[in-house]
């Protein structure tokens, strides 16, 4: 099924509360509807309205305040222009956010290209926990994240669980290493046969696939985050000022 012309649920969730802060019937500094509201209202399942409100969120749409609930702040300057970082998003959310499975973690040989981004050898071992992320019910993206094998150590990235918290929190938490800049890449490549099925997408589509590697701040590289992304399923947009 092509995903091109009907957006995820959560999306389309989104883009009918923004319509609706854009319109006046949610004022800036008025409460929003409750979760609760929201499912009943709209007919969707919890985690949808949750990873709605996360994006209106994070593009600061609406603000929340502990024990009161979420408040609507108004269209922000640059809505129209939202950047998309699917590395990003990855190291800073929770998993519990993006529901899926793992498909493997442990000790594995390095690919040349994540050597390099992490200035490793190639072929050398590095750990790496790799998640198929579902969106609806379908799959979405892959999501692998290598780092050298002593930053594993005494983590919770071997669980079969989504962590309850992003692994820049995560990784932080345990072994008190602080992220400071990400290099992205960005390239297209054919699947192989084994992403084709696990995306369930045609041969005939490329991939997307962002490299993000992650660096202290003296430029050191700590982790790399890759995502496949299936090309007709996904775009990527991003903004910033013209100085």
């Amino acid at each position: 099924m092509s995903l091109e012309s009907v957006p995820p649920k959560y999306a389309q969730l989104v883009q009918a509360l923004q319509r609706r802060i854009e319109s006046g019937a949610y004022p800036p500094g008025s409460l929003l509807p409750s979760e609760h509201q929201l499912i009943q209202e709209f007919g969707v399942s919890r985690p949808t309205v949750v990873a709605a409100l996360r994006v209106m969120r994070e593009q600061g749409w609406i603000e929340s305040q502990q024990g009161k609930g979420r408040f609507v702040r108004g269209r922000p300057a640059m809505a129209a222009v939202e950047p998309n970082r699917p590395g990003q998003a990855y190291l800073t959310n929770p998993e519990t956010n993006a529901p899926g499975e793992l498909i493997e973690a442990g000790a594995v040989a390095l690919p040349n290209r994540v050597a390099a981004l992490l200035e490793a050898q190639p072929k050398s071992k590095a750990f790496l926990r790799r998640r198929l992320v579902v969106r609806d019910g379908e799959p979405s993206e892959l999501v692998s994240l290598w780092l050298p094998l002593e930053l594993s150590e005494g983590t919770d990235l071997t669980s079969g669980e989504p962590l309850p918290q992003g692994i820049r929190q995560h990784l932080q938490s345990r072994k008190g290493i602080r992220f400071d800049h990400i290099v992205e890449q960005i390239t297209a490549r054919m699947p192989t046969a084994q992403e084709v099925k696990q995306l369930g997408m045609p041969k005939n589509v490329p991939l997307l696939a962002v490299f993000g590697a992650v660096r202290d701040a003296s430029g050191r590289p700590l982790v790399v985050v890759e995502v496949l992304l299936p090309a007709d399923r996904h775009e990527l947009e991003d903004a910033y000022p013209v100085r």
